[in-house]
């Protein structure tokens, strides 16, 4: 073989080893430009249009900060967030709380468990709107079954979501309803997943059922619960089709949350930079609540004593 055809041969090799040796990056390459193309792009766009006074109708004019600064002065976008809040916390603790209960139980042994497990999830199947035409009736103050029930046993009726002291309650009395078999799902799965012996060798020390709990069950799922409450933070904040079928943000805005907030001025008012700029206030809010529940899921260990 003459010096040339060696050459030759050395850098076709060299480049085959280079290309074996990087041959991932055509696997991940396609992906992250359509992850980027989804998602980067219109974020980067939503940037640039929460920068602009921009109305439909007329052209865009740069203001800067302006949306962000006559964003965060107005009360009523301040009302929308703490009520939005308001409603991911109670969103969030109640379907926690009754999730665990329906997990404990349904991990015991007992006749007809798997049926009564299909129907506890059942709820989780409807889809939202749906889910909230069938609420939008019963809640009805006067031909609502709600009411009706609450006679038989002697109660007053209920405005439900026609109160402004009662409308952000009933949301999350659906939202429970919609939501407790998926937090269920999540810590059956951690109960399936615990070592035997470690409840074997605290019966062998004399632990009843209540110590267990409180020693064996709770750290060991604790990790489960969390990952259970990240995703509903992320969910009931950013809640709106349910919200909207039932109350459209009332009475009197009482259940005007950020999302019903945003829609408002981006599609009855045409404000599409100061809607912009309420988009990356938003953005940045779930950003911040699902940091902090990852930091508190990381940093936080059980107390056993």
């Amino acid at each position: 073989m003459t010096a040339i055809g060696k050459l030759k041969w050395s850098n076709i090799r060299a480049l085959g080893g280079l290309a074996e040796r990087h041959a991932h990056l055509f696997f991940v390459i396609p992906p992250v430009l359509v992850m980027f193309a989804l998602i980067g792009f219109p974020l980067i766009y939503t940037l640039h249009m929460s920068l602009q006074d921009w109305d439909v109708g007329r052209l865009p004019q740069f203001t800067g900060l302006g949306n962000y600064v006559e964003a965060v002065s107005m009360t009523r976008f301040r009302e929308a967030v703490l009520r939005t809040l308001y409603y991911a916390v109670l969103a969030v603790v109640v379907p926690t709380l009754l999730g665990l209960v329906g997990a404990l139980v349904f991990a015991q042994q007992f006749r007809g468990r798997g049926v009564l497990r299909t129907v506890f999830i059942l709820p989780w199947m409807a889809t939202p709107v749906a889910l909230a035409l069938i609420w939008q009736m019963m809640f009805h103050p006067t031909l609502g079954v709600l009411n009706y029930l609450l006679s038989l046993v002697g109660l007053p009726p209920s405005l439900w979501v026609y109160s402004g002291s009662t409308v952000i309650p009933t949301l999350v009395m659906v939202e429970t309803w919609h939501n407790t078999p998926f937090v269920m799902l999540i810590i059956l799965g951690g109960l399936a997943a615990l070592p035997v012996d470690i409840f074997e060798a605290a019966t062998v020390d004399g632990a009843h059922a209540i110590q267990k709990f409180r020693y064996v069950t709770l750290p060991l799922l604790w990790p489960h619960i969390m990952v259970a409450m990240l995703l509903r933070s992320i969910d009931a904040l950013k809640a709106f089709d349910t919200i909207y079928i039932l109350t459209e943000g009332g009475p009197a805005r009482a259940s005007e949350t950020i999302n019903l907030y945003l829609y408002l001025h981006a599609f009855a008012y045409y404000r599409i930079g100061y809607s912009s700029a309420v988009v990356v206030l938003f953005f940045i809010l779930l950003v911040g609540a699902s940091l902090l529940l990852i930091r508190l899921r990381r940093s936080t260990a059980w107390q056993y004593y």
